[in-house]
């Protein structure tokens, strides 16, 4: 099945989607920063096709979200290590969390993420780091980016006038 190139729209949601958007993707991010590396072990914890798996490693590398680096010679074997970008995925990853416990747990959460000193679970929020504030749709909205193309800038200036102030 052919995808759609979503790395040439303007809107970062889509260029986003064009790197992880796959569903085994997500899963192999996650499973990385769970401390997984090698191909067997993404494997057996995914229980994913080895050809699938290949196919969404080599789309990860290539999107620069993973780094392939070889660990063995003999025979040859590789690991695939998280880069800056894949690191940077983690906030992603822990607003599936809380969305997911939320919303489509209702026999409780499954993971939860804690504080290392405390043990307690974090009641996360995304936080403008500028002011502290929390981020919400009474003190923050959409606004068009310096790169933003005409018909982006209609489109959020119309979203924007149908907002209630």
């Amino acid at each position: 099945m052919k995808h759609t190139d979503f790395g040439q729209m303007p809107c970062p949601i889509a260029r986003s989607l064009g790197k992880v958007g796959e569903w085994w993707s997500i899963l192999i991010l996650r499973d990385a920063f769970y401390g997984l590396t090698r191909f067997d072990e993404f494997e057996k914890s995914l229980k994913i096709a080895p050809n699938m798996l290949t196919r969404r490693l080599a789309g990860l590398v290539e999107g620069g979200l993973m780094e392939r680096r070889q660990y063995s010679t003999r025979p040859p074997r590789y690991e695939y290590i998280l880069t800056k970008a894949g690191r940077d995925f983690k906030p992603v990853l822990l607003a599936f969390i809380a969305w997911g416990n939320e919303h489509l747990s209702p026999e409780g959460a499954s993971l939860l993420v804690v504080s290392r000193e405390t043990g307690k679970p974090a009641d996360q929020v995304l936080v403008d780091a500028n002011s502290g504030l929390a981020i919400n749709d009474e003190d923050y909205m959409f606004a068009p980016g310096p790169a933003a193309p005409e018909v982006m800038r209609n489109r959020i200036n119309e979203a924007s006038r149908r907002m209630p102030n």
